[in-house]
């Protein structure tokens, strides 16, 4: 990897023209700083607030520990206002890190924080924090409101007072160090924003207080809402496309401040934290977004290797060739900060499923990739490993009684009541474990409560409407998707089968289960047969990619059974979120070659290793199924090798891959280029490489943070199969 250098300042790509220079020296330094995880190892050091000095704490109600929690933290959390900063406000308590509201009694944590989910920026920053408090005290005088109701519009008035108690606090501290950004910080997020400046101050400011209290927000449609201001001060002069770019960079940068050193514990990486954002894409109306904004953050990401803030772009019919181009551009840096969405098939996907055209339209995600509408949507995910159901459900071998079958398709049909019997299983859990009557009149349903998340509420419409947590059904939608894992795997193993087993007649099934359960132990010539000989999921072969359609469209139908019938809606996705590092020492050996403890398919990708074609033949078969059926996503991991994606010819095969992909109805695409070299470096010299970033699953890491399962994992989709990691 080229590095491109600014005094000490070193900026990794994987593109050997280096990445531009546009902003000021200060700001690249104020990034190098932030990403070497200077902000990052000072969080530590105050990991959390105490109430030990509560008096009663323990008597107290929930909400009423809450609300301690929440004003401790925002009367006490250590403020910091660095020299290069343009936006202020800071998570500067470290058990946020964790997904912790960081404050603690007796030792002891008191309540989980809310991930996955993306909050509504535009209410606050368009009409002010304090019509949010307005429409609280209207909604908390409604009469026949439950004893949790009232109770729960006074944590919100509670959390509120907070707010105001921890931004006073900022700008006493602002008026006297940093005036200029005083200026505009004074009265926003409390009054609607009147400017560029004051908008993104706001926006920055909601952001820094949900993750202060130790949620983990995503900010979706950041250039929908922020372009309308920057357009208007541009045509009136009151600032430049410069210090536009400035400004947005520091909350970028800020956005890293959770960033620790080498030190750090090492595990799935330490940019996991759901910030999302979503760029372009088209409006209710169906004009196209794209705006200034969308440019100056591609243009950030170009330069900076900030990985934190990850990127999905909706591209459309009306996404004008430039954005194709810049995309295209960023993505050769590698690092895997910016990733794609069909914008068709989502809507498609979405509205079929049972949302209006208009909540559709607002669509961007969960704070990782699963498709959601910001600030209406409690969401979450069950994921499964459908490899295990077919190799211990259906072919037995986790039992002394092997199975026989007379035919391939009696085979797959065994595994599709399986996966049916498996799906159901999950469906009645969810059920059961989140609503109260869920076997009677469906508009009677009522959610379970759960703990305060009061804070959350707040940027969550409905909840302060009904009076409701967000747990406890307050959000228009509450989604938990069953996320199906290792279909592809599942998909290689029924088409070895059926070659090996009925086709080609080399071994009978029977045989084949009892070299899989020795782990192929003595048959390594049939091994490296079964896996070179035939062209498995990726490699745009119709007879497997088939198989591989037939697996995601009858689960998808297996998950309407319930869609949206109960008030807890349960749609269908394709994830693993890297969790075949987790599902790896579980599964038996699998027909296609793998061995016990390879590390096999993430998300809907092609098996490390097998896809030989190139990235068009697995986005050909990625898109064989019907991907409209995968309403909240099905996740597609594509690897670039720097040397393909060089010059002006670089830039024209990635432009071609992402419309290749919208032609043919594609849903999500993770486009990463990686040098293994440059990675294998990295393992062995940590401290050189601080900076380096990699897509990992709908998130992006310091490769360096990841431990060494994660880092194999990477490696190994990088180089297409295994290579030696030591």
């Amino acid at each position: 990897m080229d590095k491109t250098v600014t005094g000490n300042i070193v900026f990794r790509s994987a593109f050997s023209g280096g990445r531009p220079v546009r902003l000021s020296k200060e700001t690249r330094l104020f990034c190098h700083e932030s990403l070497e995880g200077r902000y990052g190892d000072e969080a530590m050091k105050t990991p959390f607030v105490t109430l030990d000095d509560i008096d009663g704490f323990e008597a107290l109600s929930s909400f009423a520990k809450y609300d301690a929690a929440i004003r401790r933290i925002c009367e006490t959390a250590p403020l910091r206002i660095t020299d290069h900063e343009l936006v202020s406000g800071s998570a500067t308590l470290g058990g946020a890190i964790f997904a912790q509201v960081p404050a603690q009694f007796g030792g002891n944590w008191i309540f989980p924080s809310i991930n996955h989910l993306t909050t509504d920026f535009f209410t606050p920053v368009i009409k002010g924090v304090d019509h949010i408090e307005s429409e609280v005290r209207k909604n908390m005088t409604r009469e026949g409101l439950s004893d949790r109701q009232k109770e729960q519009y006074k944590s919100y008035i509670s959390s509120l007072e907070s707010m105001r108690i921890y931004h006073k606090r900022y700008m006493d501290e602002l008026r006297a160090k940093r005036p200029d950004i005083y200026a505009y910080s004074k009265d926003v997020p409390f009054k609607a924003a009147g400017s560029f400046r004051e908008a993104v101050q706001s926006l920055w400011f909601v952001f820094s207080f949900l993750r202060l209290t130790g949620n983990w927000p995503g900010i979706g449609r950041i250039d929908k809402l922020l372009g309308p201001y920057l357009e208007k001060d541009l045509s009136e002069g009151k600032i430049t496309m410069g210090e536009a770019r400035e400004l947005i960079a520091s909350l970028f940068i800020k956005g890293c401040e959770w960033v620790r050193g080498v030190d750090a514990g090492r595990g799935s990486g330490d940019a996991q934290h759901y910030q999302n954002i979503v760029l372009g894409g088209t409006d209710r109306d169906g004009n196209d977004v794209t705006n200034d904004v969308t440019y100056i953050i591609l243009d950030i990401v170009e330069e900076l290797p900030i990985g934190d803030f990850p990127i999905t772009v909706r591209f459309n019919e009306k996404s004008p060739e430039k954005l194709y181009k810049r995309v295209s551009e960023v993505i050769r840096h590698g690092g895997g900060t910016v990733a794609v969405y069909n914008e068709s098939t989502i809507l498609n996907a979405l509205e079929r499923f049972g949302y209006s055209h208009e909540e559709a339209s607002d669509f961007a995600n969960d704070g990782c990739w699963e498709v959601q509408v910001p600030g209406a949507t409690r969401f979450s995910y069950y994921p499964f490993d459908s490899l295990q159901i077919l190799l211990n459900d259906t072919l037995k071998l986790n039992t002394d009684s092997l199975p026989s079958f007379d035919s391939f398709e009696d085979i797959k049909e065994a595994f599709f009541k399986n996966l049916e019997a498996h799906v159901d299983a999950i469906a009645s859990s969810l059920i059961n474990g989140h609503i109260v009557n869920p076997c009677g009149d469906p508009s009677k349903e009522v959610f379970r409560t759960f703990f305060p998340t009061s804070v959350i509420d707040l940027f969550e419409n409905d909840c302060v409407e009904r009076g409701l947590g967000y747990l406890d059904g307050g959000t228009r939608y509450s989604v938990i998707p069953p996320h199906i894992g290792g279909a592809a795997d599942v998909a290689n193993s029924l088409y070895a089968i059926k070659k090996l087993c009925y086709e080609d007649n080399i071994v009978s099934l029977e045989q084949l289960l009892g070299i899989l359960k020795a782990d192929w132990e003595g048959d390594e010539y049939l091994r490296l047969y079964v896996r070179n000989r035939y062209k498995y999921y990726g490699n745009d072969n119709p007879e497997v990619d088939s198989i591989m359609a037939e697996i995601l469209n009858r689960f998808s139908g297996f998950c309407e059974k319930y869609g949206t019938r109960h008030a807890l809606w349960i749609p269908s996705g394709v994830s693993t979120f890297g969790r075949q590092l987790e599902w790896k020492d579980l599964r038996f050996a699998a027909p296609f070659g793998s061995k016990k403890g390879d590390i096999l398919s993430g998300n809907a990708s092609p098996t490390p290793g097998t896809d030989l074609e190139g990235a068009t033949a697995v986005i050909k078969s990625y898109c064989a199924a019907d991907l409209e059926k995968q309403v909240t996503g099905a996740a597609l991991d594509v690897k670039l090798f720097p040397h393909t994606v060089s010059g002006d010819d670089g830039i024209s095969a990635i432009t071609g891959l992402i419309k290749g992909f919208q032609n043919l109805g594609g849903y999500f695409m993770q486009l990463d280029v990686a040098d293994v070299d440059t990675l294998l470096e990295a393992r062995k010299d940590p401290a050189s490489y601080k900076s380096l970033s990699v897509r990992v699953s709908g998130w992006n890491a310091r490769f360096v943070s990841l431990d060494d399962n994660w880092q194999r994992m990477i490696i190994e989709r990088e180089a297409g199969g295994s290579v030696p990691c030591e």
